[in-house]
């Protein structure tokens, strides 16, 4: 027990000393990432779209973009996370909201509990999903009214406006890389903790 305990906390005693080597050229990076990602999307929704179809800027891309700019490596942050996570959610959520009785707390628990397990199934856990799976079922009558359209657009057109940023702005600088790949061979954690005790 103390062995587990000893190895967590160096495990997350790695995991701060590695938030820590984020230097000013990465902040700088992910704050052009984010600031055009949004920005395109804002500018999309404020100056051409008209006043029915202004619902092109949702809560989580903020969330998304946290993760693709911010955390770069994450396996959450990746291109088939954020797509899947956000496309897979929104039909979630919007079945949810077609197919329940109009009771808010059902709906949006069933809605949020469903994109999780939608996610880990398919292998595109992706955080932010989970409130795109939420907005469907909110009250809010724009959202409900586009119906499985919610997931072209504005999920699916959003979250490509996202990506196309994050391709760009994560791979200008070195050592910084987009998509971040992460080679795990069959018994690739068995392997390392094996390691670690000899």
């Amino acid at each position: 027990m103390k062995k587990q305990i000893k190895r967590r906390l160096r495990h997350t005693k790695y995991i701060f000393y590695q938030e820590t080597l984020v230097d000013f050229k990465d902040h700088f990076w992910s704050f052009l990432g984010a600031f055009f990602g949004i920005g395109l999307i804002a500018f999309l929704q404020s100056q051409h779209l008209t006043g029915v179809e202004n619902i092109f800027l949702i809560g989580s891309f903020g969330a998304s973009s946290v993760l693709i700019y911010g955390a770069v490596n994450s396996p959450l942050a990746q291109p088939r996370n954020l797509i899947g996570g956000h496309v897979l959610s929104a039909l979630v959520g919007v079945t949810a909201y077609k197919f329940l009785p109009d009771i808010l707390w059902l709906s949006a628990s069933i809605a949020v509990a469903s994109s999780i397990v939608v996610m880990q199934i398919t292998k595109t856990m992706h955080p932010p999903g989970g409130a795109t799976a939420l907005i469907a079922v909110l009250p809010a009558g724009k959202i409900q009214e586009l119906g499985y359209w919610y997931a072209v657009s504005p999920v699916l057109s959003g979250v490509l406006i996202l990506l196309t940023m994050a391709l760009i702005f994560n791979n200008i600088p070195k050592g910084r890389k987009y998509p971040h790949h992460i080679r795990q061979t069959k018994y690739f954690h068995m392997r390392r903790m094996l390691k670690r005790n000899h």
